[in-house]
C-alpha cells in the first residue's frame, strides 16, 4: 500500500529538508509530493531544487507548483504584478543562490516549467494552497491553487478527497476533516520547523525538521 509523504513551503531552507528527510523511514512504495514554494527568503534555493531532483532518482516524487515558482515564471514574462511579488518576497535571496536572475532559468528551467498544479489520488488532493470551495476541480483558477488562504481554512470544500495543503503558514498542522495544512512558516521565521505529513492508510502522522 504506497504511503504519501507531504512536504511544502521549503524556501530555500536546504538544511532543515535534510534533517527532516533524515527523520522519514523510508519504504519502496513511498511517494513523496512537493507542494512547492523551493525558493525565495532561504539562502539556498539552487540547492534545494538540486537536492529534491536528487531524491526523486531515489523515491518516487511529485513536484507541484507554489505561489513563490508561480510569480518567478511570470516575472519571466515582464508581468508587472508579479516581477513585483517576485522580488519583494524573498527573490533577491533566490538570485543570490544562483548567482543571477538568468540562471535560474538556464540551471533549472525544465525543472520549474513542468511542475504540476494539483496531484489527486483516491483519498487526497495534494495542491499548494488549497481550492476555492465554491467550485468544482476542474474549475478551480491557476491562481487559487497557488494563492487561495483564508477560503479554504474557513470553508467546507465538496471534493470527496481531503485536501492536504500549505501556503498559510500556521503555528501548528491544521487539522480538519476536510483537509490538513502543513505550512509552519519555514524560510519566513527562522525558528520555524518545516514538517512532513506521512499518509499511511488511513493514519496520519507528522514529522518535523529540528
Amino acid at each position: 500500500m504506497t504511503r504519501y509523504i507531504a512536504i511544502t513551503d521549503i524556501h530555500g531552507e536546504v538544511y532543515k529538508l535534510k534533517n527532516l528527510i533524515s527523520k522519514i523511514e523510508f519504504l519502496p512504495d513511498d511517494t513523496i509530493v512537493f507542494m512547492g514554494d523551493y525558493i525565495d527568503r532561504g539562502y539556498f534555493s539552487k540547492e534545494v531544487i538540486d537536492y529534491v531532483i536528487e531524491l526523486g532518482k531515489r523515491y518516487n516524487c511529485v513536484y507541484l507548483i507554489g505561489s513563490h515558482e508561480y510569480a518567478y515564471l511570470h516575472s519571466r514574462k515582464k508581468e508587472e504584478y508579479y516581477e513585483y511579488l517576485f522580488w519583494n518576497y524573498g527573490g533577491d535571496a533566490t538570485v543570490d543562490s544562483y548567482g543571477s536572475y538568468e540562471n535560474i532559468y538556464k540551471i533549472h528551467g525544465d525543472f520549474l516549467e513542468n511542475l504540476k498544479f494539483y496531484y489527486l489520488t483516491d483519498k487526497y488532493l495534494f495542491v499548494h494552497a488549497g481550492i476555492n470551495p465554491n467550485y468544482s476541480l476542474e474549475k478551480q483558477e491557476e491562481e487559487d491553487l497557488v494563492y487561495i488562504r483564508w477560503n479554504i481554512i474557513k470553508s467546507k470544500h465538496k471534493l470527496p478527497q481531503k485536501v492536504i495543503f500549505g501556503h498559510t503558514d500556521l503555528d501548528k498542522p491544521y487539522i480538519d476533516d476536510d483537509k490538513i495544512g502543513i505550512d509552519l512558516g519555514c524560510g519566513k521565521y527562522p525558528d520555524a520547523k518545516l514538517c512532513a505529513l506521512i499518509l499511511d492508510n488511513g493514519k496520519e502522522e507528522f514529522v518535523f525538521s529540528d
